[in-house]
């Protein structure tokens, strides 16, 4: 266990030392305080258009917006923050091994199953970082400005929504543990996630896609209840572990 925890202390400390993990937490930050502001903008910004929009033949009517509005723009955003993450982190497996400091590792006596487990830990735990922070600030200013009790099971959908991008980090380790590059690891993570994307619109796959967790909208307006999203729920965690422990598996059959 002292290697392990030796080896995420490295990880930990290169992430801060490289800037990444300042980056994280002003890109999160940014679109935490972005979401209300938008929805707070979003009349004001109307209003300056509707001339414009008057001429082009587009009836301009008042806008209300509310809680609801600023946590659409959230789910609506996050998304983005999710492919900024996955950019970022994308190279953190194939550095070490254009560096040579994973066989280092190894030959010190790190088993190759907590080279696994230390990565994903620290993706896992900065994800919940960036994803906390983003969410915290955007419940602070809708509260300060709206009602956010007229949102229905918003935790759950941020819950569920964490859990996609846990799915996506799965991923981004299997991937790792196969390629050799970083571009390849992106590609193909983003790959899959569109694929899953697709299997969410077919109504006879939609329910056991992890990209149903992305679709918070029917939840938020109490369209929905938690019962139409556990089969992803699942299927997002079961596939997950899966991932995790394929990664293993190729990672102790790897030349390094």
């Amino acid at each position: 266990m002292r290697t392990l925890f030796a080896f995420m202390k490295k990880e930990y400390l290169e992430t801060a030392r490289t800037g990444k993990l300042i980056i994280l937490v002003l890109l999160f930050a940014l679109f935490g305080v972005m979401n209300p502001a938008i929805a707070k903008l979003t009349p004001w910004m109307m209003e300056m258009f509707s001339n414009s929009l008057v001429e082009s033949g587009l009836t301009v009517t008042n806008v209300q917006v509310d809680a609801f509005t600023s946590w659409t723009q959230f789910f609506k955003n996050i998304p983005i923050a999710l492919i900024a993450f996955a950019l970022l982190f994308s190279d953190s497996f194939t550095k070490e091994y254009k560096s040579g400091t994973l066989l280092l590792a190894l030959t010190k006596g790190l088993s190759r199953y907590k080279v696994v487990l230390a990565k994903t830990v620290l993706l896992l735990s900065l994800w919940t970082l960036g994803y906390g922070i983003c969410f915290s600030i955007t419940y602070g200013y809708t509260a300060y400005f709206w009602d956010n009790s007229i949102v229905n099971h918003l935790l759950l959908a941020a819950a569920i929504w964490w859990l996609f991008g846990v799915w996506v980090i799965g991923l981004i380790v299997l991937f790792s543990s196969l390629l050799q590059n970083n571009t390849g690891v992106t590609l193909c993570t983003g790959g899959i996630t569109v694929f899953a994307y697709l299997l969410s619109v077919i109504p006879k796959t939609k329910a056991y896609s992890p990209a149903l967790l992305m679709n918070t909208n029917s939840l938020l307006s109490g369209v929905e209840d938690a019962e139409a999203y556990m089969e992803a729920i699942v299927a997002a965690a079961v596939s997950t572990m899966i991932f995790i422990t394929i990664s293993v598996l190729a990672m102790n059959k790897r030349q390094v």
